[in-house]
């Protein structure tokens, strides 16, 4: 069983930069792939970034451009920061895993419980 604990968010006004972090523990496990993703109320939940294990990044259209990721393998953590936030950026971010059991080779799908981002103009 993999848990995932999201930190950072809140409160960040419009202009400025909204920091996520995610950190992945338990064991018996390989993370694949570890991702932001958020809903915004009305809208389908949407990716705002991954990386897998090699390092190759994937990110949202909506963030592409102002936003800088880093994922340290060591500790299993996923850092975010999205720069130039907009009142669009409001949303629950949920972090996600993908993780590979070591014992059956299967792989499942993690999230975290989400954390609310509100940018005010």
């Amino acid at each position: 069983q993999v848990q995932l604990v999201e930190s950072g968010g809140g409160l960040v006004q419009a202009g400025g930069s909204l920091r996520l972090s995610c950190a992945a523990s338990g064991s018996g496990f390989i993370i694949n792939v570890m991702a932001w993703y958020r809903a915004a109320p009305g809208k389908q939940r949407e990716l705002v970034a991954s990386v897998t294990g090699d390092g190759i990044t994937t990110y949202g259209t909506s963030v592409k451009g102002r936003i800088a990721v880093s994922r340290d393998n060591a500790e299993d953590t996923l850092f975010v920061e999205v720069h130039s936030a907009k009142p669009d950026d409001t949303a629950v971010y949920y972090c996600n895993a993908v993780a590979r059991d070591q014992l059956t080779s299967r792989e499942n799908y993690y999230w975290g419980q989400g954390t609310q981002v509100t940018v005010s103009s």
